[in-house]
């Protein structure tokens, strides 16, 4: 059903109506017991992946088509399954919450995985910290260090660079691509927050640009 719903789906509805026969048939093929037991560790379970695949599937589907409600109600109860968020779902979910603007379940999503140093964690705390207070000290501290982790960001977000049409297989860490994942993915939030680029570009440009960090899987 995700092969279908990937290569031979004409349309998102068409999509969704297969990814979601691949949810159910993944609920039928794993059994009840195995979402009481295994809670916390389903990827480890190598016949829990294609289950996951297409939930997520419908979860992005059910997003694009307009179903944001239950798109995020799917990535929250896949990071109740699976914590470890092999699929960097978190990530989805952060854009998702930051674009409808439900900052206080993006903040304990954001202390939940706390160590997280990509831009949708760093760029996102600093912008929450400035939508609160505005340009405070705690805020400027925030931002420098997004900054510090990747200061490519800050020029796709104020379009000094275009994103480019086609997102990468890999990300690396600190390098363009993320940063420009991360503007494709939360730029609007950053647009619709009253003086939040002008205060960015300010900070930006007191700060010396990092060396990229290595490499990810795209989420």
């Amino acid at each position: 059903y995700v092969l279908l719903a990937e290569e031979s789906a004409r349309s998102v509805e068409e999509a969704k109506a297969l990814y979601a026969r691949g949810v159910e048939a993944g609920e039928l093929a794993l059994g009840p017991k195995t979402f009481e037991e295994d809670v916390g560790h389903f990827w480890g379970l190598l016949e829990t992946r294609p289950y996951m695949r297409a939930r997520a599937g419908l979860a992005q589907a059910l997003w694009t088509s307009g179903n944001r409600d239950e798109a995020i109600a799917h990535y929250r109860e896949m990071l109740r399954l699976n914590p470890g968020d092999n699929q960097g779902l978190r990530y989805v979910l952060a854009a998702a919450l930051l674009e409808i603007g439900d900052d206080e379940a993006l903040q304990e999503l954001l202390k939940a995985y706390d160590q997280d140093g990509s831009p949708y964690w760093t760029y996102t705390k600093a912008l929450l910290a400035f939508r609160a207070a505005g340009a405070t000290e705690q805020a400027g501290t925030l931002l420098a260090e997004a900054v510090r982790s990747n200061a490519h960001v800050p020029a796709f977000l104020s379009g000094g660079k275009e994103l480019p049409e086609i997102a990468p297989d890999y990300i690396t860490l600190g390098g363009e691509d993320e940063a420009a994942e991360y503007a494709r993915d939360c730029g609007e939030a950053w647009r619709r927050t009253a003086g939040a680029l002008e205060w960015l570009r300010q900070v930006a440009a007191e700060l010396p640009p990092p060396s990229p960090r290595g490499r990810r899987a795209s989420h």
